[in-house]
């Protein structure tokens, strides 16, 4: 009987533990956020060096990714060349708007902008300009009272020196918070570039995603020369409105 019972006794396991070292997990390595980009237009993924190195335009579709003021600079001007002009000018809240202010500041915190636009003087393939750039990322490149001056003042620099102009437009009009005061910059832009037209002084007009509002209806469309980047979305009033205006559907490439 004992002889029998041995037959069904039950294994005995040890567990055998591995040594720290041996037994240590490899852990995954890790991809870093951003390392990829996914194209808007086509939905095509993208390494960032790449993206950066095609000066951010899509090797698939030809997209352009938006880019910031000092992005389109450096793409532009000579290296080295660049002196940013106007740069501690800050917007003011003429109009006493709730909150403005406060937004503003929150914005140039984490744009490292004062304004929505970037002037300066430079070079572009050794010959003198001066350059203004818009950025989206601050209040939408909304034109208020700063960005009207900045620009303003850039085109009479322009004038006093006889040297050409290149404006990067990117806005989604004048800036609402600042009511008659961002409208009137409309005016002043406009005013300025006719004088510089009048001296024979050329002017190059780049209109970026988006261009729209109160920029599309002054400085953005009097240039010399009115380039545009495939795709952009350029116009005065908004998809919106205009369908409730004439009561019909737009095409999805309208304002393209």
């Amino acid at each position: 009987m004992k002889d029998l019972r041995s037959l069904f006794k039950k294994n005995v396991y040890i567990e055998v533990k591995p040594s720290n070292k041996e037994g240590e997990i490899k852990k995954r390595p890790q991809v870093p956020d951003g390392m990829w980009i996914r194209c808007p237009k086509c939905g095509n993924t993208i390494y960032r060096g790449d993206l950066i190195n095609n000066l951010k335009v899509c090797y698939s579709c030809g997209g352009h990714f938006r880019l910031t003021a000092r992005e389109r600079i450096k793409q532009t001007i000579d290296e080295g060349t660049f002196k940013e002009l106007f740069a501690d000018m800050i917007s003011d809240n003429p109009l006493d708007f709730p909150e403005y202010t406060e937004k503003v500041s929150k914005i140039q915190r984490v744009t490292n902008m004062k304004e929505a636009v970037i002037a300066g003087i430079g070079k572009i393939d050794g010959n003198t300009v001066v350059i203004c750039a818009m950025d989206s990322n601050f209040l939408m490149g909304s034109m208020g009272s700063v960005v009207g001056e900045k620009i303003t003042r850039a085109i009479e620099l322009a004038t006093k020196e006889e040297l050409p102009i290149v404006i990067f437009t990117c806005s989604g009009g004048a800036r609402m918070q600042e009511g008659i005061f961002s409208l009137m910059q409309m005016a002043k832009t406009s005013a300025a570039l006719s004088y510089h037209n009048d001296r024979g002084l050329l002017y190059i007009s780049v209109l970026t995603d988006p261009t729209t509002g109160g920029v599309t209806a002054s400085f953005a469309m009097i240039g010399d020369i009115i380039l545009a980047e495939p795709n952009a979305l350029i116009g005065f009033a908004g998809r919106r409105v205009i369908e409730q205006t004439i009561k019909q559907k737009l095409p999805d490439n309208f304002q393209t």
